[in-house]
């Protein structure tokens, strides 16, 4: 479990698949080893998505699109 060190809040974890540790959810690397943790269970296949009424990523940088609920680039919550 790893808390929000400013308000206490419990954050979403992963396992890594690389080291095994328990890393943010958010994060696009694992915190512990480095590894690039792995959201393909995560993303829709391309038949899946509706292209017509895809929601963009917030960022104003980034080319991802939102899939329950995170970017599929940087993993950014909506």
């Amino acid at each position: 479990m790893i808390r929000c060190p400013k308000c206490g809040e419990e954050l979403s974890t992963v396992k890594c698949l690389s080291c095994g540790s328990m890393t943010l959810e958010m994060g696009t690397y694992c915190m512990f080893c480095g590894a690039k943790i792995d959201r393909s269970s995560d993303l829709e296949s391309e038949e899946d998505i509706d292209f017509e009424n895809r929601v963009l990523c917030s960022d104003g940088t980034c080319t991802g699109i939102v899939v329950n609920g995170r970017c599929t680039e940087c993993g950014k919550p909506q």
